[in-house]
């Protein structure tokens, strides 16, 4: 039997610099954890750890400066989009990244989100769609699917009630502003390399000044939808990806060539 010294070893999977480690607060099975190294490695392999400021609002994303290894702060519910907007002006070198999920950006952060994308600001947001409100208890969202129960419509989204869910990509993709809007997924690993790649791209397009950037995520909740978290994966396929189509929304002149 050969055995290989670990001088001549090559690492190929390794802890990314940009995330600290503290064990986060997030449920099992939950995929925010997933969505986090993958914008860790980015930062890592762009080198921009020193220079980037997360903002996270209220939500389960709140903690999320005490999980990057990067300068990073909190926005009141739904109010990140503003802050970076104001980070990234006071000094344009900064990388500024946003990370808001469903509840946030499409209910009560709604204007910001628009209003960033309709400005143009130089920024990035990562948005985590699991079509309920996760920490607040599992209220339904601007993202809740027809006939989805939650624990504020325990008889189902009743959409002549409710309207329909919200497609905030396709909204924010009709905004001059936005330079690149895309939506992936989390739920196997086919798709969790294409969200790396998407949030690569989001970062180069913010690093070369181009415009408004968004990644969004479709993601799981186990805990507030009642279900394993295998199962969970299963019902973002199944359930999501119908209604949320995956693909780019809008590319603007220029992100090609990055």
């Amino acid at each position: 039997m050969s055995v290989i010294a670990p001088e001549t070893m090559e690492t190929v999977y390794s802890y990314p610099q940009s995330l600290t480690e503290k064990p986060t607060h997030y449920c099992p099975g939950c995929t925010h954890g997933i969505a986090h190294r993958l914008v860790a490695e980015a930062l890592d392999e762009l080198g921009l750890r020193e220079r980037t400021v997360m903002v996270a609002p209220v939500g389960c994303s709140v903690f999320a400066y005490a999980y990057f290894n990067t300068d990073a702060c909190e926005a009141a519910h739904g109010r990140a989009p503003a802050m970076a907007t104001g980070i990234k002006r006071v000094d344009p070198d900064n990388i500024v990244v946003t990370y808001q999920g469903d509840g946030d950006l499409a209910a009560i952060g709604s204007a910001d989100i628009m209003h960033v994308a309709a400005r143009g600001d130089n920024i990035t947001t990562i948005f985590v769609n699991n079509a309920i409100y996760g920490m607040t208890g599992g209220q339904m969202a601007p993202t809740t699917l027809p006939g989805q129960k939650t624990t504020s419509s325990p008889m189902g989204r009743n959409v002549d009630m409710t309207g329909m869910p919200i497609r905030m990509s396709e909204v924010l993709a009709t905004l001059p502003g936005s330079a690149y809007i895309v939506r992936r997924s989390l739920h196997d690993v086919k798709h969790i390399r294409k969200a790396k790649k998407a949030i690569l791209t989001a970062l180069k397009v913010q690093q070369a000044g181009l415009g408004f950037s968004m990644v969004e995520l479709l993601s799981s909740c186990p805990t507030n939808w009642g279900i394993q978290p295998v199962d969970a994966l299963q019902w973002v396929e199944e359930h999501m990806v119908p209604y949320f189509p995956l693909g780019d929304y809008k590319i603007a002149d220029g992100v090609a060539d990055l």
